[in-house]
């Protein structure tokens, strides 16, 4: 089955507060080494002041939750994820640190963290307009991170995330009163046009990473020492034996995070799950569909016609990813 590119029209431009980031402070000096035996990415070959995407799993290979991981210094990194995940997942590292020389703290309140979409993202920071995803640029005491862009209709839609102290010299782009406003659904939908699915608590310990397509978009190091998980992962991987990916789906009901997915191939059977989900504004949309989200089914399923929550459920249409997904080595 053929995918086509999302047909939308949609090209917002702004700037906002997004409600649904949480971050974690990793500060001491074992900091590095102790992230680098969590994480499913290698942070201590990154250099400082740049940005990683990574999961961190369960024993079983599950993700629990995932971040983007900026490198402050050798013994600070600051770990943003979904705000629900944020307390339980704090939690669960800190029961990991025992003798390390480290502290890990939550530092939500005491950072902004900003979203910048489209042409004010490329006003705002335009040497980071060309460069790929997950690099960052210091300006002030902050960072701006390079997001994968959000691809439609033809359009690349740029995404930054802009972390800095409160109170702290921030970069100018940020202080200019005329910059538009985003919204968070315009917000959400360009993460899912972009064909990243991050970790919440509706999907915590749900997927590998892979069927969340995370090895493809640098968010998994096959080449670094073991952390929770690691075997199953490369097991995935290097047997071949991937049978689920993570797709850019729309629908005209609404879609819930957790909800499954049914394909005409077989009715009794989930062949996947929602992962992620945005709406739109259907005023200025009126002929698409108004939900959007990402699935992660069986590979499969795709040439399959699929519904959402049973078998005679509202149904879903497929688009295209806007990257390449990794093959099985």
């Amino acid at each position: 089955m053929d995918l086509i590119e999302p047909d939308l029209k949609f090209s917002p431009s702004g700037i906002l507060a997004p409600q649904d980031w949480g971050l974690i402070l990793a500060e001491g000096p074992d900091a590095g080494n102790f992230l680098q035996g969590q994480l499913t990415n290698d942070v201590l070959l990154l250099p400082v002041g740049q940005a990683r995407f990574a999961g961190y799993c369960s024993a079983k290979g599950r993700l629990m939750a995932s971040f983007v991981v900026l490198k402050h210094s050798a013994e600070k990194y600051l770990l943003a994820c979904h705000q629900d995940l944020l307390p339980s997942t704090l939690k669960r590292l800190s029961m990991f640190v025992m003798r390390a020389k480290l502290k890990l703290t939550d530092v939500t309140a005491q950072y902004d963290i900003r979203g910048l979409l489209g042409t004010t993202a490329d006003q705002a920071c335009p040497a980071l307009q060309s460069e790929v995803p997950w690099r960052t640029l210091q300006e002030g005491e902050g960072h701006f991170i390079k997001l994968h862009s959000a691809k439609n209709s033809g359009l690349s839609i740029s995404r930054l995330m802009w972390i800095g102290l409160k109170d702290a010299p921030s970069s100018h782009a940020l202080t200019d009163q005329s910059l538009p406003s985003a919204t968070e659904n315009e917000w959400r939908l360009a993460e899912v046009l972009s064909g990243i699915s991050r970790v919440q608590t509706a999907t915590s310990e749900a997927f590998v990473p892979q069927m969340l397509n995370y090895e493809s978009v640098e968010g998994v190091s096959f080449k670094k020492g073991c952390y929770p998980g690691q075997e199953v992962v490369a097991r995935s991987q290097f047997r071949g034996t991937l049978k689920r990916r993570a797709f850019i789906v729309s629908c005209h009901s609404a879609m819930q995070v957790g909800q499954e997915i049914f394909s005409a191939d077989d009715l009794d059977q989930a062949c996947g799950m929602v992962a992620s989900v945005a709406e739109i504004d259907s005023t200025t949309h009126p002929d698409t569909a108004k939900w959007w989200g990402m699935v992660s089914m069986q590979i499969n399923a795709v040439s399959q016609a699929l519904h959402l929550g049973h078998p005679e459920g509202p149904e879903l249409h497929l688009s295209a990813l806007p990257y390449p997904l990794l093959e099985d080595i």
